[in-house]
């Protein structure tokens, strides 16, 4: 696995970690073991919304967040909240936790769909981050919502 991974940068490849938080601690030491390889953490490593443990997840993930080659997907937060009883509010920490490690131009947002439709439909998963990025600047929006995806994914092709 990591000899692949090593081969990844010099074909100008990117590498998604979708995983949960406890994996966090293997996803640093990857990152970290491969200064040079762009990483992006998918789905803000699905922490454990539905019952509102955050817990060593926002610790990991602000370590995480100090390799400057590590981004994150601002996505499938839906389906790991309560299904039928979720409320904007219970995403916040994990949100504001995210925000401030990475910063918004390493956040790049993603609706997952069609897997979100469990929990959710499309416009809501937009509108959840839509709704907290609006304090932002329009530069740093039009970052989350497409530009910094276009600029991780396609910089000069690597």
């Amino acid at each position: 696995f990591q000899r692949g991974i090593s081969k990844l940068h010099g074909y100008g490849l990117t590498y998604d970690i979708l995983i949960y938080p406890k994996q966090l601690e293997a996803a640093i030491r990857l990152a970290e073991n491969f200064p040079e390889q762009p990483f992006v953490l998918d789905h803000i490593a699905k922490p454990h919304i539905k019952d509102g443990t955050i817990e060593p997840w926002k610790s990991q993930i602000r370590r995480l967040a100090k390799l400057p080659n590590v981004h994150c997907k601002v996505s499938g937060m839906l389906t790991e909240a309560d299904h039928k009883a979720w409320q904007a509010e219970h995403f916040r920490p994990y949100l504001d936790t995210v925000f401030e490690a990475f910063g918004s131009s390493r956040l790049m947002y993603g609706s997952d769909w069609p897997v979100c439709l469990f929990a959710g439909s499309y416009e809501q998963a937009f509108r959840l981050v839509d709704d907290y990025a609006r304090g932002l600047t329009e530069a740093a929006r039009a970052g989350l919502f497409g530009g910094n995806c276009a600029r991780f994914y396609f910089a000069g092709k690597r």
